[in-house]
């Protein structure tokens, strides 16, 4: 072990939105001690794996980043965190090098179990029972490495328990984060100098469910009239089930919450929903389309899909196909079916053939390139806010409008983090490419 004085820890995330949130929260308690942050390809004192275990891949590649630390330093304490630390924690103790397995709760401790290790020197497995979790564990991110927007985690675990799905065993079930810790943290990013929350969690649009006379609707509501100086929220995913009329009547309302709603559908057929266990019909979700686009014209709808469930023949697939090219989605997220071991899904009979899963990605994928081509050209000519994140090899400017059109454009990459407004030129798929017009807003990061 290198001098314990000069202590540095590195990270590496797998997985989602929700993961990355909470990597910057474990990384705040690591340097609130005094610890350094190295870049994970190089030698540090603590490496933190936070894992994923969506699918097998997910397993998989978290064992190889977990020895690849191993190979980095061989005397360093080696802490593996997340969704597959929570699942399969022996399988990970299992591996010679790891030192500490925490699951997806009390990430608080780690800190004390390095201590612990340091003098015990014996592996610890610190996973415990997740489904007895009923409270929401607090981790704060005050600010974040990546400047343009800011997550915040509102809600962790999930009841839906959908048949291809494994989160609600990794992360338990729907738990709340209390509506006054969720309002002060967003208070604090705007602080920070964020113009943009993404309200995040395992199951975002099923906050409040275990709340008493408190609900989603209420937190934007509350969220818009108390944090002074927020100019853009985002839901990162919302069940169709959770899109309630009051929840309509704040977006038609509100001044900040963006035009774009993530929507997953994952099959477009009530059979093949049926056999995901998903609580909707195709019915139901129509009827909550119709009802949002005639409240919010422009809103852009995005959408997960699975392609080849097990036993989706090729009339399921086209109901599915027909229901996406109907309802005009601006983005697809689309996914051939994969078998989590673990899962019902994976052990149903009528796999569905590799090759016949592909082309119907392909398929699906084409018809996504001509939606959101249709998408972004209703904006063409038009007036629209960006806050710009990066620049592109080539010099360009790249970020996205409130209603999530990725516009390249030439511009100072002084802008960065600014709000923007840009003239839309020409709508191409992935990346529309606009004209800079002028800033909006100057923004002092604290």
């Amino acid at each position: 072990m290198s001098n314990i004085l000069t202590k540095s820890v590195a990270f590496h995330t797998l997985g989602c939105k929700v993961n990355h949130y909470e990597t910057e929260a474990i990384w705040q308690l690591f340097k609130d001690e005094g610890y350094e942050r190295k870049d994970f390809d190089h030698q540090a004192d603590v490496y933190v794996i936070n894992t994923c275990t969506v699918t097998n891949t997910g397993d998989k590649k978290s064992r190889q980043i977990i020895r690849r630390a191993i190979r980095h330093n061989p005397d360093a304490v080696i802490c593996v965190t997340g969704c597959y630390a929570q699942t399969s924690p022996a399988e990970i103790m299992g591996i010679p090098g790891v030192d500490i397995v925490v699951g997806t709760q009390d990430r608080s401790k780690m800190l004390e179990y390095i201590e612990q290790f340091h003098e015990k020197r014996q592996p610890i497995n610190a996973v415990r029972n997740i489904m007895k979790k009923r409270v929401y564990e607090e981790l704060d991110v005050p600010y974040f490495t990546d400047r343009t927007r800011a997550s915040l985690k509102i809600q962790e675990g999930c009841n839906n328990f959908c048949t291809f799905c494994i989160i609600p065993w990794a992360r338990g079930l729907l738990r709340s984060r209390d509506p006054q810790e969720v309002i002060r943290q967003a208070q604090q990013l705007v602080d920070a100098g964020y113009l943009e929350i993404v309200l995040t969690g395992i199951h975002t649009g099923g906050y409040g469910q275990d709340l008493k006379d408190y609900n989603l609707a209420q937190l934007l509501r509350d969220l818009e009239s108390q944090v002074k100086g927020l100019r853009r929220l985002r839901i990162s995913s919302i069940e169709a089930s959770q899109l309630t009329d009051e929840v309509l009547d704040v977006l038609k309302n509100s001044n900040v919450i963006v035009n774009h709603l993530h929507i997953p559908i994952q099959a477009g057929s009530d059979t093949v929903l049926k056999r995901m266990r998903r609580k909707y019909t195709m019915d139901f979700f129509g009827e909550r389309l119709d009802k949002l686009t005639e409240v919010l014209p422009d809103l852009a709808i995005t959408s997960d899909v699975i392609v080849g469930f097990p036993g989706e023949t090729e009339e399921e697939f086209m109901e599915t196909y027909d229901f996406i090219a109907k309802y005009k989605f601006a983005e697809l997220h689309v996914f051939p079916f994969s078998k989590r071991t673990g899962t019902p899904a994976a052990r149903m009979e009528d796999q569905v053939d590799e090759d016949v899963k592909n082309e119907r990605v392909h398929r699906l994928l084409t018809l996504n390139d001509q939606l959101a081509k249709e998408y972004a050209a209703r904006f063409e000519d038009q007036l629209l806010e960006v806050i710009p994140e990066h620049v592109t090899p080539d010099g360009l400017l790249v970020g996205h409008t409130a209603n999530y059109l990725k516009v390249t454009f030439d511009g100072s990459p002084e802008l960065i983090g600014k709000l923007v407004r840009v003239k839309i030129s020409q709508a191409v798929y992935p990346q529309t490419e606009a004209e800079f017009v002028r800033v909006l807003e100057e923004i002092e990061y604290v």
